[in-house]
């Protein structure tokens, strides 16, 4: 592929695939805003108040249906056809679909809202199975370090051509009345939609050319039939695992919250702007713009802005206040407040989206986090459905009540004028169901519960995160003074000191950690000996029980790890030199160190490491035979000398342990067994040298059992001891149970 020089974008083959999607995206994008206008128009003026909300629910819904029927179909196909004709295919039938609207409009060779909504679920289908297509062609269009990055482009582009969308729209409305002059079909809604459909015509038809032009694309062979699950089947599977899991329950709770809401908006929203706020084309596309700037700052903006508050409450705050600014909405019918409400609202929605995904892949195993991701798409795609078809429908009710009490569907409260008062119940309604869903959700998911919420969000807010929430008694660790002793970051005494991290300065061993500082507790072990597992499930006990805890790993746990990570664990690297080897571990570990594990352990975090500068002595120092002291020092000056309050090595024979990696071997793990017997060699020597701070797990026991004897080990280093039974307390957790 060349080296890097520009970017990902300076690779002409991905460039152009990139180039395509921005064009079919947007012309996605520009296609719903272009439909709701037009199914709203077609009902007729007097229809409008109550039959419009509907028509542009259809088209909402003609848009979700094929996700919900189809859905895991998708990557089966787009394994089994060539993508390149699949993505060209997808191309040319979305181009003639919405050619085909606006001449239909002229002709009226069908029913006009019918084939709408048949030619906007037949292109739906159309980018269902282009958009798997198109991601699965990126790994092969540039190098394996730069996927990340290219990815990042993807889902940007995705995304972030909705505004560019919402923007268009307005001046294609604006130029459209402007040529009204000089052919009226233009000045009506009409003539507007038919100038935005022509236009996506074009962005479809010019994607589908430079797909063409992408011949680096390998053509596909026929592969084995894939199995797909239904829909429901997926939902199902999910809800059970989620009713287990606390943390997933948690998140399920506020995503219903969060889209019936967004659910509530989409089906009313072009309604409510045209009737209620007697606006029109230019207004919708305006408030359409609103909502996804204020999605891009939550996702960006403001994730980083709260970066020191407890995730997990933070997911659940985001969805709950997300109900003020809907109900604002609701209460004042006003377009120019109504823009910004819905940005305030979109940050909200951005935030819960980030930080959701964030949860999930540091706290779901990874054995189920794959579930988690399906059950989460298909369940938020079926609320959404379910409230954009039922929303229209409860909308026209309260009005025909409303009009029934009162004799008109309009009410006058003081100066302000509610038109189809029903749009303005449902989104109150709405709004209320998230504030309380969200409520919900962050109880669920609070890792905190000691601590107040107001101070904690202020202490974040002005830069000096508090301590974590258990307030007990000082407690001796169970090697004597040499334990953790009085740690205010731990119990509650008081703000741990910041560490700035260099060699000397730092908390050293762990006698001579500053106090207030938090724990840290280190996995350690050979391939598949389960580390990762038992790393995680402690991670979910502790919060269980209350305690402020980070899980972490190595490498790769930073931006400049993970592409540390994707150097050192290539096979195409297999002759990379150990010394560079052990260069670039303690260079991960030393970005590590300084911007994950020192600043939580300053915050009185509790950090939890799958792998910590252990597994650099057994697989550089005795696994290639490199000196232990010069590692050792190499790893003393990346660290600032940081180690670990208590190191659990799962051992286990290395022919067992390779035995249970399903996936193909990476790097190190495709090394000789002889390489694999040192490293567990050099583990259990480390182990017999310090045996104070090592506890020796046997890897072939029951997970469950280990997990145990993990329990067990770390409450003797807790200030408020956990007790035995706290389990029957706190809940049942998932792998343990299995």
């Amino acid at each position: 592929m060349g080296r890097r020089r520009g970017g990902v974008l300076s690779i002409r083959p991905f460039r152009r695939l990139w180039i395509a999607t921005s064009l079919s995206s947007l012309g996605d994008w520009l296609s719903l805003l272009a439909l709701s206008a037009l199914a709203y128009s077609l009902t007729g003026q007097r229809a409008q108040p109550t039959a419009g909300s509907i028509a542009v629910g259809g088209v909402w819904i003609t848009s979700l249906l094929p996700y919900l029927l189809f859905g895991p179909l998708a990557g089966a196909v787009a394994d089994r056809l060539d993508r390149r004709v699949n993505m060209i295919t997808g191309d040319v039938v979305r181009a003639v679909l919405y050619l085909s609207i606006p001449l239909n409009l002229v002709t009226g060779f069908a029913p006009k809202l019918t084939w709408l909504y048949v030619c906007q679920f037949l292109a739906a289908c159309a980018s269902l199975f282009w958009t798997p297509a198109k991601d699965a062609s990126i790994p092969n269009l540039v190098p394996r370090p730069m996927l990340e990055e290219a990815n990042q482009f993807s889902l940007l582009t995705t995304y972030g051509t909705a505004p560019v969308a919402s923007v268009l729209f307005t001046v294609l409305a604006a130029i459209s009345g402007g040529l009204a002059h000089l052919a009226p079909y233009f000045g009506k809604a009409s003539g507007q939609v038919s100038l935005a459909l022509y236009f996506n015509v074009a962005t479809f038809v010019i994607s589908a050319v430079t797909v063409y032009r992408l011949r680096e694309l390998p053509r596909r062979a026929v592969s084995e039939p894939i199995s797909v699950p239904s829909v429901l089947k997926s939902i199902w599977e999910g809800w059970r695992f989620a009713g287990a899991s606390r943390t997933v329950r948690g998140i399920t709770i506020g995503m219903i919250g969060a889209f019936i809401a967004a659910g509530a908006v989409v089906g009313l929203g072009y309604g409510y702007v045209v009737n209620t706020l007697s606006g029109g084309t230019f207004w919708w596309g305006v408030v359409f713009t609103a909502i996804f700037i204020g999605l891009a700052a939550g996702m960006s903006v403001g994730v980083r802005f709260l970066s020191g508050f407890s995730r997990r409450r933070l997911f659940g705050l985001a969805i709950a206040v997300a109900g003020i600014p809907l109900a604002l909405i609701a209460l004042i019918p006003n377009v120019v407040a109504l823009a910004l409400l819905l940005i305030v609202l979109g940050v909200c929605a951005g935030i819960a989206y980030v930080t959701a995904y964030t949860v999930i892949g540091q706290e779901v195993d990874d054995d189920a986090r794959g579930r988690t991701f399906a059950f989460l798409q298909s369940a938020i795609r079926v609320v959404m459905f379910a409230v954009i078809a039922s929303a229209p429908l409860l909308a026209a009710g309260f009005s025909a009540l409303v009009s029934g009490a009162t004799g008109s569907s309009t009410l006058l409260i003081g100066h302000l004028r509610y038109g189809a008062v029903g749009n303005n119940i449902v989104l109150l309604i709405a709004a209320a169901t998230a504030g309380v869903l969200g409520a919900i959700s962050y109880r669920q998911m609070d890792d905190r519960p000691g601590m107040p919420l107001l101070p904690d969000l202020l202490a974040v807010l002005r830069g000096r995160p508090l301590p974590g929430p258990r307030a007990g008694r000082p407690r001796r660790g169970r090697r004597g003074g040499d334990g953790p002793g009085r740690r205010a970051g731990l119990n509650g005494h008081g703000p741990a000191p910041a560490w700035d991290g260099r060699a000397g300065s730092g908390p050293g061993r762990r006698g001579g950690r500053p106090p207030g500082y938090g724990l840290l507790l280190a996995f350690e072990g050979g391939e598949g000996s389960g580390k990762s597992t038992q790393a995680r499930l402690l991670a979910i006990w502790l919060r269980e029980n209350g305690y402020d805890v980070l899980a972490t790993h190595e490498p790769g746990a930073t931006k400049v790890g993970m592409r540390l990570r994707a150097l050192l664990l290539d096979t195409a690297h297999a002759g990379l030199s150990p010394w560079a080897e052990v260069m670039m571990y303690a260079a991960d570990r030393a970005e590590h160190v300084a911007a994950v594990i020192g600043p939580a352990l300053a915050r009185g975090t509790i950090v939890v490491t799958d792998r910590y500068v252990d597994s650099s002595l057994a697989y550089q120092g005795a696994g290639r035979r490199l000196p232990l002291e010069a590692v050792r020092t190499v790893n003393d000056l990346a660290t600032g000398g940081l180690v670990p309050d208590l190191t659990f090595l799962l051992d286990l024979p290395p022919a067992e342990g390779l035995a249970r990696r399903a996936r193909s071997a990476d790097r190190l793990e495709a090394e000789p067994e002889q390489f694999h017997e040192r490293v567990r060699a050099g583990f259990l020597a480390l182990a017999r040298a310090d045996p104070a701070r090592y506890v020796v797990l046997d890897a072939a026991k029951d997970p469950a059992e280990i997990s145990r004897q993990v329990q067990a080990a770390v409450r003797e280093l807790l200030p408020d001891p956990v007790p035995p039974r706290a389990e029957e307390v706190t809940g049942s957790f998932p792998v343990i149970r299995e």
